[in-house]
């Protein structure tokens, strides 16, 4: 559809903005392999602002990396370019965020096509009278969900989605309570992805004896102030002690007034744009609780790993549906297809957001926040800066077990060096991933839940803001705090 002579002049005037800031982070930026200082955030600026003004999340992280990339290697920038996004496609992340979260994509689609996700909400609809009602049954799906937070928010948000509709429930809100209920659950049990993950992190930086990192790990968890405080935060929103606040509380206005339950844009992330609904004959329970159980229970199983998990349990569906007449295999491979290619927009998303990531890296972004915040530290409030420092770097980069990798050499040498006690250290750093989670509105967590409750993510990390920053502002007290009491150090 071709432009209206009015958006014509405006999407130019945009691009003549954008070449002007190009040019000029061009010009002012040093060589490649230089300290970049300050210039380093140009990428990060722009990309907040061309989000901000423009509402196109893909345009900012493709513009963003671009600009990120001309400012390191200037007219020599293609090749680097094209080899980074080659080096994203071969990352050993970004294929298992394929493979778990493309198949996570069928296995919603299959339960949903054998009348699953309709026996559920009928079981929850006769337990859950209320709006309020709805949401917290979505709470307590979430802690119960803890194993791992991408499992959370597609499998919650998509089965919860249908029934918060009826009760006229934006889907922002459904949004917030999945979102802010998943990641803080996966960094306070023990047995998770992430807990498997930073225990790892935390062996091969030192900090826990080999096959210890778990045990380990769970000396953290006091510490993990941000997670402790959106779990809490979030309950009392559902409840209704704390209210709608600042954009959140504009949906439920929109809702009311239109009967809208979707921000605007919605339909691109959804990941059932545009499918029609069918009522399913003789629904049952056991097609939706089945297989959940069993990709819960083969995750733990096989070493806490999502992947293991849900190839299982697609194997475990089709003998279940094919062999029981649910499903013949040809729908059963249909629906597979279908589920992955319901998950393709925010995978994509993800790598541009993986792209942007690695351009900041480029000219040292990280490098230089780190500088800055590590300046001036005492040993009692080290926490508290690595906190500010890498909520700083994950609202920006959105990489929160990217971030991991990066934080841990740098956090837990100096921790001893400082005397500081290391466990409060990486709670702190646990924490900023988690906030980081949440906030940027373009991090792998922020997507899927999106997708999985059809509401776009700008709206969703928007309305979700102001609650992150109530949880950060008690995570950051209580850091304070406990520098003056002593208990950061070693």
């Amino acid at each position: 559809m071709s432009l209206k002579f009015g958006d014509y002049k405006k999407t130019m005037k945009i691009y003549g903005l954008v070449a002007v800031i190009f040019i000029i982070a061009i010009t002012f930026s040093p060589s490649y392999g230089e300290h970049f200082g300050i210039i380093s955030a140009l990428p990060a600026a722009f990309l907040l602002f061309y989000v901000f003004y423009t509402k196109r999340i893909l345009e900012a992280l493709m513009l963003g990396g671009l600009m990120g990339f001309l400012m390191a290697h200037k007219g020599g920038f293609f090749s680097p370019l094209s080899d980074e996004f080659l080096n994203i496609m071969m990352n050993e992340d970004i294929a298992w965020l394929f493979i778990v979260c493309g198949l996570m994509g069928s296995i919603i689609a299959l339960i949903e096509k054998a009348g699953g996700a309709f026996a559920f909400g009928e079981w929850v609809s006769k337990r859950a009278k209320t709006g309020r009602a709805a949401l917290v049954w979505t709470y307590i799906l979430a802690l119960m969900m803890f194993i791992d937070d991408y499992l959370a928010c597609l499998t919650i948000g998509a089965s919860m989605t249908p029934i918060t509709d009826r009760y006229k429930q934006p889907r922002e809100m459904l949004a917030y309570v999945i979102d802010s209920t998943a990641a803080p659950m996966c960094v306070l049990v023990p047995i998770s992805t992430w807990a498997i993950f930073i225990g790892n992190l935390m062996v091969q930086n030192g900090l826990a004896p080999r096959g210890q990192g778990v045990v380990y790990f769970v000396k953290t968890i006091p510490f993990n102030f941000y997670a402790w405080a959106a779990m809490i935060v979030t309950l009392l929103v559902v409840l209704g002690i704390v209210p709608k606040i600042g954009p959140m509380r504009g949906a439920f206005r929109r809702v009311a007034e239109t009967g809208v339950l979707a921000p605007p844009g919605s339909e691109k992330i959804d990941m059932r744009a545009g499918e029609v609904f069918e009522i399913p004959k003789n629904p049952k329970l056991a097609t939706f609780f089945l297989p959940i159980i069993c990709l819960v229970v083969a995750t733990i199983t096989l070493d806490v790993d999502m992947q293991k998990g849900v190839i299982t349990t697609c194997a475990f569906i089709f003998v279940y549906y094919v062999f029981t007449g649910i499903l013949s295999p040809e729908d059963y491979m249909d629906l597979l297809i279908k589920g992955i290619r319901n998950m393709l927009f925010p995978l994509f998303m993800v790598i541009l957001a993986y792209f942007f990531a690695a351009a900041c890296e480029q000219i040292g972004f990280i490098e230089f926040a780190v500088d800055v915040g590590m300046r001036y530290v005492t040993p009692a409030y080290l926490p508290l800066v690595i906190l500010i420092t890498f909520d700083i770097t994950e609202f920006v980069m959105g990489i929160s077990w990217g971030m991991y990798v990066i934080a841990m050499p740098i956090v837990i040498p100096l921790s001893a060096a400082l005397g500081t006690n290391p466990f409060v250290c990486v709670g702190a750093v646990c924490s900023a991933g988690v906030w980081g989670s949440h906030i940027c509105f373009y991090s792998d967590a922020t997507i899927l839940t999106s997708a999985a409750c059809g509401c776009d993510n700008f709206r969703h990390a928007l309305t979700q803001l102001p609650y992150g920053l109530i949880g950060m502002t008690i995570s950051i007290t209580a850091f304070v705090v406990s520098g003056m009491l002593g208990i950061t150090l070693a």
